[in-house]
C-alpha cells in the first residue's frame, strides 16, 4: 500500500486519538493511521493536499479553506520536510521511528504544533512537553 502524506501529517498521525472535523474526516484519519503501521506500506511526502486532506471538509479547490491558512498549513509541512527527502519514497514504520527521533523535544516541535487546533488533544505533543 502506498500513502501520500504532508509533512505535518506524520506528526499528526503521532498524535492522533480519534478526534477529527466530522465523521468522515475521523474515519479516513483512523484508517490512514492505522495503514501507516504496517511495514507494508509506503509513504511518499509532500506540502500540497493528501490522502489525509481528501476528506477534510476544509478542503476547498485543492488548499486547506483560505489562502492564509493554507500558506500557514504548507509551512508547517516545509518545517518537517526539511528534516527529511521528500524527493524518495519511506517505508511507513522506519519513517515514523525516524520522525519520533528527529521530533523529540518540545522545542522541535513548538513552532510547527503549538498554533494547531488540535495541540492540547494531541497525544504526541502531549508526550513531548512531559519530557521537559
Amino acid at each position: 500500500m502506498k500513502l501520500i502524506l504532508r509533512g505535518h501529517h506524520l506528526l499528526c498521525l503521532k498524535g492522533f486519538q480519534g478526534y477529527g472535523y466530522d465523521e468522515k474526516f475521523t474515519k479516513n484519519m483512523t484508517d490512514i493511521n492505522s495503514k501507516r503501521k504496517s511495514p507494508e506500506t509506503v509513504i511518499k511526502l509532500t506540502n500540497s493536499p493528501d490522502n489525509i486532506c481528501k476528506a477534510c471538509p476544509n478542503l476547498r479547490n485543492n488548499i486547506c479553506e483560505n489562502e492564509a491558512q493554507n500558506d500557514r498549513i504548507v509551512l508547517m509541512d516545509n518545517q518537517v520536510l526539511e528534516k527529511l527527502d521528500s524527493s524518495k519514497e519511506y517505508n511507513s514504520v522506519e519513517l515514523f521511528k525516524r520522525i519520533e527521533h528527529i521530533f523529540n523535544t518540545k522545542e522541535s516541535v513548538c513552532e510547527i504544533c503549538f498554533n494547531c487546533i488540535w495541540h492540547e488533544k494531541c497525544l504526541f505533543y502531549q508526550k513531548i512537553g512531559k519530557r521537559i
